[in-house]
């Protein structure tokens, strides 16, 4: 069955995010995405957490455990939904302009709306980025890409380059 739409920046996603960004910081991490979005039957919360030693487990069980609570007091969600704590990986969406800030000097791969130069995936080292656009160096040179068509956008890791 295919994903139905995604609700992240603004309603749930950001009241939940409000609620929760305390916790995080007493746990010593914070909050890098809130997501409330519908998968076949099932409606998840996801709250992706990070830090700048990484996170693991451990981290993920102890900030499920104390959200869960503060979630069901504050009754922020009026349908039946699945509650994931989750790190954003090693392959990260950027969606905020906190995330490109993170991710200047990484690869990058933003998929297109519509084909740029015959293709609709440009790929390269994040070097700039605005409200309007962001620049990756390609192995053409630099190439600008409007926001506005720019669909997705995520770090990559190369697995063979690395040990």
């Amino acid at each position: 069955m295919k994903e139905k739409s995604t609700e992240r920046r603004g309603g749930i996603a950001a009241s939940v995010e409000a609620l929760v960004s305390p916790v995080a910081e007493e746990l010593g991490i914070y909050v890098w995405d809130v997501e409330f979005a519908k998968r076949g039957p099932d409606n998840y919360l996801t709250v992706t957490i990070d830090s700048d030693e990484g996170i693991d487990i451990d981290i993920c069980e102890k900030m499920h455990r104390a959200i869960d609570p503060l979630l069901d007091e504050a009754d922020l969600i009026d349908k039946a939904y699945m509650l994931e704590v989750s790190s954003p990986g090693i392959e990260r969406d950027l969606k905020r302009e906190e995330h490109f800030e993170w991710a200047v000097g990484e690869i990058v791969e933003a998929k297109l709306f519509a084909p740029l130069n015959g293709t609709k995936t440009v790929k390269g080292l994040l070097t700039a980025f605005d409200s309007e656009s962001i620049t990756l160096q390609t192995s053409n040179g630099d190439t600008v890409l409007d926001r506005k068509n720019v669909s997705k956008a995520k770090t990559v890791f190369d697995f063979g380059n690395n040990r």
